[in-house]
Parts: structure tokens; sequence; C-alpha cells
């Protein structure tokens, strides 16, 4: 199995029309969906400090984690990139840390400082997304693939009910976790910037000005 470093990203990919929007690595991504409610009942189930409701949920989490690993593997190796997929996992995967990271700090485990940066940085990228789709896409980086697998690392920690030791490495892996999350995204901003300077498309524009 392809390791959490190397994930594929499906939005590299282009859609292969053979397949069918309703198959495994789909299923996939929208079991990851529903579990994101399931996720946050059971967090706050309870005074949403009890032992055995914060191990259901990062049971529920860790699930959906597994789910984020291998529907976009699944998705490549058996041809299966849809253009439901590539839009839906990312929502899917945005919802599930979102989700997580808002209801541990409206649980007061969290500072609302992580949560506001790791989200704004989420929600620019995306954003950067839609101002590039006409030039092409910008596939998932190796800090990217860092900043994914050290978020949902150190989620799946703040849900455990961890006391001492443990739980202080679990703050300071959540630091690393937000200074790579904030590092990614400036350098997606700079080859968002590269890709619309440089693109095909800005290059015939370019020339079509030239030719005027």
């Amino acid at each position: 199995m392809t390791s959490p470093l190397e994930a594929v990203d499906q939005a590299a990919v282009p859609p292969d029309p053979r397949a069918g929007v309703v198959n495994v690595a789909n299923a996939l991504t929208v079991l990851r969906m529903l579990l994101v409610p399931a996720f946050l009942a059971l967090l706050f189930a309870g005074t949403g400090h009890e032992t055995g409701w914060r191990w259901a949920a990062w049971a529920v989490f860790a699930v959906a984690s597994f789910t984020d690993r291998i529907d976009g593997e699944l998705a490549r190796r058996r041809g299966l990139i849809t253009s439901f997929g590539q839009i839906a996992d990312p929502i899917a995967d945005k919802a599930l840390t979102g989700a997580a990271l808002v209801g541990l700090s409206a649980l007061g485990d969290l500072p609302w400082t992580v949560t506001v940066l790791v989200l704004a940085r989420e929600v620019g990228v995306t954003a950067l997304r839609f101002w590039v789709i006409r030039h092409g896409v910008i596939p998932a980086s190796r800090g990217g693939k860092v900043k994914t697998f050290l978020q949902g690392m150190a989620i799946g920690l703040y849900v455990l009910p961890l006391e001492g030791v443990l739980a202080s490495a679990r703050w300071w892996l959540m630091v690393v976790a937000v200074g790579v999350t904030v590092g990614t995204g400036v350098d997606y901003v700079a080859r968002a910037v590269t890709l619309r300077r440089t693109s095909a498309r800005a290059a015939m524009k370019r020339a079509r000005r030239a030719a005027r």
C-alpha cells in the first residue's frame, strides 16, 4: 500500500471517460462524508470529555482518515478517476478536518488560533484552485502530503483522552503541523501565480495582445 506521504492527488490526473460514477473509490469518498456527522455526534456525546465517547470518536475519525489514504490510490490504479471524485474528495477531506478542528476548539481542547489558521489556509488554497483552473491543475506537493499526514496525526491525538507527556507531545506535533500548513500555503500561492503567468493559456493571451 502507498504510504500516507505518497498519496495520489486525483486532481492531477484527467478523469477516465470509461469510469462510472458509482465505483469503490467514490464510495469511500462518500463514506468519509457520511462519517463526519457521526464523528461530531460522538465527539460531543455526554459532556464532550468522557473517555468512552472520545475513543469512539477517535475510531470513526481513524476510519474516515483511512479512506482518505486509499480512495485516490484505488482510483488511479483501477482507472476509476471521475469528475465527481475530483470534486468530492477534497470537499470530504476539508469537511473532516474542519469539523474536527472546530469541534475540538468548541470543547476548549484546542486554541481557536490553530483552527482559524488551518481553515484559512484550506479555504485559501481552494480559492486558488478556482483562480487557476483555466490555466491548469496544481498537483499536491510532497509538502502538502506531509501537511495532510501531520494534521491527521495531530487531530487524532487531540481527539483521544490523553494526559501528561502524551498530551504535551500532541501539542508540539500540532505546532509542527500548523507550521507546515502555513508554509505549504505560501508555496501554493507562489505556484499558482507562476502557473497563471507561464501556462499555455497565458502565452496565447500574450501572443494575441502582441499581434494587435
